[in-house]
């Protein structure tokens, strides 16, 4: 078989089907959604230009060939590839035809499910099977969770001590008293802070879901642990009488010194946060694993974030409590028009009264570096769109891959999407290569082996599932053979559209973020990267960068307030989605702010930057918003942010892509909630 070949199934998992172990030990340490049972032994030698010259026809034949001629492999046979299944691990979400064509009893791999999706951890023997007895056609697609971006806000020191975030507040509140606050994010929840203990000594978190843990009990069917309260109660009276740490008395599985978790944690329901009153719970993804072991053997990936929002909202319904939710990790994956199987999990459960999830805007703003060594633009530079007028006519994208330069073994990928009434076809040129392609619409190329040594998988697919849009994805794999690297190729490479059939023309594209990040060394000298690929100066669109998780019709997208220059941060992403929504919805402080720092020997607090600030910030506005009217639907919330927001100064009403609606201020949020559901002037 070489790979799983049903349309129900992403390209994505028909790529990875159609790989070796060796290929995917490497491929799962930068792709957080695909995880390995074994440990595989891997390269330790970069190959040189000159290697590959020297023996390029022998490298070139390391792809084994089945009957057809058709590449089955990357340097294996379709029957090793095939036995390898078992140790290929996915997060993926399922979506079935209805509710009730999931059945009541749990899938195999199902850990949450949500109306007609479910997330679940599969083997690709599992999805195999499972796709081979759908006699019924009860599944509609198979979808691999979206990478989540390690959050990259700009950290400094501080010796000062933040004061209290309502100090300027004159309506009346409680501090966000009979609310909870929810925050999935990374890093560890430093529970025994200052900043979250309660008068009584006792800390404000009601529980912290560890998804990374292993040593207490997991939430009921799922994975990881659970630290309750009376667990982190004890461990601070413990600490108290011992002098230990109460973290380490009660460790998670990341504890990293000025977590990310634990400040955005602080902005939203510290003691000196938005909601002071307020209840705590945490979920804590794994997105940042120290050894390339522990990525190939770990998840962090948005099925991660489905789950999340599942438990906290069980932790909700027990405590009988409303919930203000904060979200502060993003991803560039899928449409960006809220279809992608997590936003539609979440759109669905806020339907519910009493519920409210706030999203980073991302921090993919930046076009260009402000002085010599600036280099922010690499991260802004991440959104391309344009027309093609007519058929017969052409459209080029230039594609920077940093590549070899640093030795760069991460995976590198763009996805097109464009209207189901068009027809496009692709092709791609390497950097002093020659033109692969055109693959016309409905059509793919896997494997497809440069003289380089660099792997291109291109699939064009027609009416995607989750939104009946075209979309082309284009992979660009590192040679990961026999013991031997080769990074991808480096430079520009040129991507060129071709318009077949042309009634709209307009098309939008992404490239899935690489975090630069440096791996274990190979030759014992160079060392490995992960490394960020960027559209060129000339190709860079720089609007509609908004994180993909922040598109969702529900959530609330969060922008960047430099409250130092009365602007929007320069990094902060901007608007609006593919559908040409309105996101980010509104701005907050979110430059140099000083909260928490989390698990440091360094001081108490710390100051930074970025919409994993803004964000937060606005959770706890909500948080206060709910306490005055705990009925308060997610889309009412949105509604009042809109109408209170305030214009930047120089600006109107009108919607910014930058800036959303305006400025939120507390005051009116407050009092239009009292007013909601009372029958009252609602003048604002």
């Amino acid at each position: 078989m070489a790979s799983i070949k049903s349309k129900k199934v992403q390209s994505k998992i028909r790529m990875i089907s159609n790989a070796s172990l060796s290929v995917n030990s490497i491929r799962c340490e930068m792709r957080p959604a695909v995880a390995i049972k074994m440990t595989v032994k891997l390269g330790k030698q970069v190959l040189t230009d000159e290697a590959i010259e020297e023996n390029e026809m022998d490298f070139l034949a390391g792809e084994k060939l089945g009957k057809s001629g058709k590449k089955k492999g990357v340097g294996a046979s379709a029957k090793e590839i095939e036995k390898s299944w078992d140790d290929v691990l996915m997060n993926v979400f399922i979506e079935f035809s209805s509710a009730s064509a999931i059945g009541k009893e749990k899938r195999p791999g199902e850990i949450s499910r949500n109306d007609n999706i479910i997330t679940a951890n599969v083997s690709l023997t599992q999805l195999n099977k499972l796709i081979e007895e759908d006699d019924e056609n009860d599944i509609v697609h198979v979808q691999l969770g979206q990478s989540l971006s390690m959050p990259n806000p700009e950290i400094r020191l501080s010796n000062s001590t933040p004061t209290s975030s309502l100090a300027n507040v004159s309506v009346a509140h409680n501090g966000g008293k009979g609310v909870l606050i929810g925050i999935v994010d990374a890093g560890g929840f430093h529970f025994s802070h200052p900043d979250f203990i309660d008068s009584s000594g006792k800390t404000r978190f009601v529980s912290i879901w560890d998804q990374g843990g292993d040593d207490r009990v997991s939430p009921k069917g799922s994975y990881g642990d659970v630290i309750d309260a009376t667990m982190m109660n004890a461990a601070i009276a413990e600490s108290a009488r011992t002098g230990i740490p109460a973290t380490r008395l009660e460790p998670q599985s990341q504890m990293s010194e000025g977590s990310h978790a634990t400040h955005v944690t602080s902005i939203a329901a510290g003691n000196s946060g938005v909601c002071p009153k307020a209840k705590i719970v945490g979920v804590l993804i794994s997105l940042n694993p120290k050894k390339d072991y522990d990525r190939r053997r770990s998840f962090y990936d948005s099925t991660r974030i489905a789950d999340a929002i599942e438990y906290l909202l069980e932790v909700s319904r027990k405590e009988q409590l409303p919930i203000s939710i904060n979200i502060s990790l993003g991803t560039n994956g899928h449409a960006h028009d809220g279809s992608a199987p997590v936003s539609r999990w979440i759109d669905n459960e806020l339907k519910t009264e009493g519920r409210s999830v706030c999203v980073a805007a991302g921090n993919a703003g930046q076009e260009k570096g402000l002085h010599q060594n600036d280099y922010g633009f690499i991260y802004g530079r991440i959104h391309t769109s344009g027309k093609i007028p007519s058929a017969g006519l052409e459209h080029d994208i230039e594609w920077q891959v940093v590549g070899n330069n640093v030795v760069d073994v991460s995976e590198n990928e763009l996805e097109i999407w464009y209207g189901a009434q068009d027809r496009f076809a692709i092709s791609i040129k390497p950097p002093e290569g020659d033109w692969i392609g055109p693959i016309e619409p409905g059509e793919y190329k896997e494997n497809e082996q440069i003289r380089d040594l660099t792997l291109v998988n291109i699939y064009n697919e027609l009416y995607h599932p989750s939104n009946g849009s075209n979309y082309i994805s284009v992979h660009l794999i590192p040679y990961m053979h026999q013991q031997k690297y080769k990074g991808i190729k480096s430079g520009v490479w040129r991507v060129r559209l071709h318009g077949r059939v042309i009634r709209d023309g307009n098309f939008h594209a992404w490239i899935e973020r690489d975090n630069r990040v440096q791996l274990d060394p190979i030759d014992n000298e160079k060392w490995r990267w992960s490394y960020p690929s960027f559209f060129t100066a000339k190709s860079n669109v720089d609007n509609s960068s908004v994180s993909s998780l922040a598109c969702g019709h529900e959530v609330i997208g969060v922008a960047n307030l430099n409250e130092f220059t009365n602007t929007i941060n320069i990094s902060s992403s901007q608007g609006p989605t593919r559908d040409n929504r309105n996101k980010p919805d509104v701005a907050a402080p979110g430059t140099r702010i000083l909260a928490a720092n989390g698990f440091s020997s360094h001081g108490d607090w710390v100051e930074m930057t970025g919409t994993s600030m803004s964000s937060p910030y606005v959770c706890g506005v909500v948080g206060l918003m709910l306490e005055a009217e705990p009925r308060l639907t997610a889309a009412q919330i949105i509604g009042i942010l809109k109408s209170t927001s305030q214009p930047l100064p120089g600006a109107d009403y009108n919607w910014k892509n930058d800036a959303g609606y305006g400025v939120i201020q507390i005051d009116k949020c407050i009092e239009q909630a009292k007013l909601v559901n009372n029958n009252k002037d609602l003048t604002i």
